[in-house]
């Protein structure tokens, strides 16, 4: 198909005249735009809810192991101070890992399959939000750990 060092188009040919034509090359269409920062974080953004669920969820875990572990409450590991750094750095880690795809467009649904739904995030954030204050208000009218 190469004639000459350049690669030949191809040619229709129409009734009315007989002279090849370029044959159209459909054009790609241009990506969604991705969205603003502002976008994202905005009251009713994407990003807000879903990281503030993620974070949820990983803390809920975290308590009900360390009360687990050490026997500490809620308020006594927050006072202990010590796994401060800790959740420095996995809310950072978190917050990024969250906010890459959502700022290069990618949407949650695009990527939702099977039983792991972006609706299932969200429901399970929200238990996860709910375990922890249930938690902690468990743990101070008691007075004791839950487990």
């Amino acid at each position: 198909m190469f004639q000459g060092g350049q690669k030949k188009q191809p040619t229709t040919v129409t009734k009315a005249s007989k002279n090849p034509q370029p044959a159209a090359t459909p054009s790609p269409s241009p990506p969604p735009p991705s969205p603003k920062f502002s976008e994202v974080f905005a009251f009713s953004g994407l990003a807000p809810e879903r990281i503030n669920g993620r974070l949820a969820m990983v803390g809920f875990v975290a308590a009900l192991a360390v009360e687990l572990s050490k026997g500490q409450d809620v308020f006594a590991q927050i006072s202990n101070g010590s796994g401060v750094p800790l959740f420095i750095g996995t809310s950072v880690l978190l917050s990024v890992a969250s906010l890459v795809p959502l700022l290069k467009g990618v949407s949650v649904k695009s990527k939702s399959d099977g039983i792991m739904t972006s609706e299932a995030e969200l429901i399970n954030g929200w238990l996860a939000m709910l375990g922890l204050v249930a938690l902690a208000f468990t743990e101070y009218v008691t007075g004791r750990t839950l487990v």
